[in-house]
């Protein structure tokens, strides 16, 4: 179920309730499955890719397009994209080659988010059956892109990055009705040596507080349980407006939302993580006793290259703050090996980097060149082979710690959001305070969109499995 948000409209759709949420402005009057057509939209990428393809179908769904499951059927084709890593931005191209000289007349193709903003205008060269071409700041200026490729333009544009205008879009369809996403904060200013992000999203643009809680409570209203704030580095936000509110005091005036149950947040920059964070944590058990804190590598010699603006002692710092908290907050970390020049010892430090703060979930990858980035011409560059094998170690380590973690929590009981209903009789799955992951059996017909407690009888280390509590 999706619910599609806008100031004062709701419809209904084949006999579902598609009730909407504001993100901006008033979006146009037009129903979902008007005379324009069909849309097939598929997303690459993080969390933030996932909440701008909301905003996207929430611009198109209010212009008399209807979504399909499939490029076959869609008279519209967008992919919203992510370049972070090669790969990603190598599947869209696959996907993009998959139409050539087939193309379908009348069909129009787009390409959206960071590998438009990266690769710009070069995509019609690369792709000469692509229309549009559209980076994510220039997602509130979709319709009027829109009404030019439906008007015949085959070549149009949206790459400006140096805007405010990146919040807001004429509509938002949510995908989750319970949880929402919002973007507090777009763009970095912190130069990481291997990151395209600051290329491809601009520089840091915060979001004015009044707006923010604003959505907050409106999406309350609507049956919105647990929000999730999001941004590149969303704890260096830095409030426009008179208020000047900190990250901190959003996050509490988020949480005091009334009808709001849980805040979560990422991803959060070390850099500026600090006491008050914490502080703020332990205050307010609605805010999520989970912190998401990329530390990238544990050599402070590979964080100088990666020009990561902290060394591993200052980074431990941080993490003693987080581990001296009232409450129990589980940490997650991004993690890359393989970056020119790493050596042994540098994966050495990061493998004791594991074994010092114990992360409860590690996403971890493969050094990938991206184009614009300064590390592109650093030498001493590791052999893929090499990069995969130090990789498979990391997550053998990873895999070693989270099992001995989770074997820690059974005869345990967490609060758990039930997200999701198994294929298989009496059995749901969920997300608990601390986001870990609770597969569980029950005898009660419908529990989507519920807070149950849920008791720890097993354990993998990717997971929790349990059982209703009485």
């Amino acid at each position: 179920m999706s619910k599609t948000f806008d100031i004062g409209l709701e419809w209904l759709t084949g006999g579902a309730r598609e009730a909407s949420a504001l993100a901006g402005p008033a979006a146009l009057r037009a129903l979902p499955g008007g005379s324009r057509g069909t849309f097939f939209l598929e997303t690459f990428g993080c969390q933030m890719n996932d909440h701008d393809s909301e905003k996207v179908a929430g611009v198109l769904l209010s212009r008399g397009y209807r979504q399909v499951e499939s490029p076959e059927s869609a008279s519209l084709i967008l992919y919203n994209t992510c370049s972070i890593r090669e790969k990603a931005a190598q599947k869209v191209f696959s996907r993009l080659g998959e139409f050539g000289a087939e193309q379908k007349a009348g069909r129009i193709i787009g390409v959206l988010g960071c590998v438009a903003q990266q690769e710009g205008e070069d995509i019609f060269r690369r792709a000469p059956w692509v229309s549009l071409v559209c980076g994510s700041a220039s997602y509130s200026k979709l319709p009027e892109l829109l009404a030019q490729v439906e008007a015949g333009n085959r070549r149009v544009t949206g790459l400006d990055t140096d805007t405010d205008e990146t919040f807001e879009t004429p509509v938002t369809r949510r995908d989750n009705p319970w949880r929402a996403y919002l973007t507090i904060i777009e763009g970095c200013d912190k130069a990481c040596s291997y990151c395209v992000v600051p290329y491809t999203r601009g520089p840091e643009r915060s979001r004015a507080s009044d707006s923010i809680l604003r959505e907050v409570r409106q999406l309350a209203e609507l049956g919105y349980s647990e929000v999730q704030l999001l941004g590149q580095t969303v704890n260096s936000y830095a409030d426009p407006t008179a208020r000047k509110m900190k990250f901190s005091e959003l996050l509490l005036a988020v949480a005091e939302a009334p009808g709001i149950r849980r805040v979560r947040f990422t991803t959060s920059h070390p850099r500026d993580f600090s006491p008050d964070i914490v502080d703020a944590i332990d205050r307010q058990p609605k805010l999520c006793n989970h912190v998401h804190l990329p530390v990238q590598s544990g050599s402070t010699r590979v964080l100088r290259a990666m020009q990561r603006t902290y060394s591993r002692e200052e980074y431990l710092e941080k993490i003693a703050l987080i581990r001296g908290a009232k409450r129990t907050i589980s940490i997650t970390t991004d993690i890359i090996v393989g970056f020119p020049g790493e050596t042994e010892e540098d994966l050495a430090e990061t493998l004791s980097l594991l074994e010092t703060v114990k992360y409860d979930g590690v996403f971890s990858f493969k050094y990938s060149p991206r184009p614009h980035t300064p590390s592109l011409a650093m030498r001493d560059a590791i052999p893929e082979e090499e990069k995969s094998r130090r990789l498979a170690v990391l997550q053998k380590k990873q895999r070693e710690i989270q099992t001995s973690k989770h074997l820690s929590m059974v005869g345990e009981t967490f609060e758990t959001l039930v997200s999701t209903k198994s294929r298989r009789e009496n059995q749901w799955s969920g997300h608990t305070s601390c986001h870990r992951v609770i597969n569980f059996a029950s005898q009660e017909p419908m529990l989507l969109g519920q807070y149950v407690q849920v008791r720890v009888t097993g354990a993998t280390p990717n997971g929790l499995s349990g059982e209703q509590a009485p």
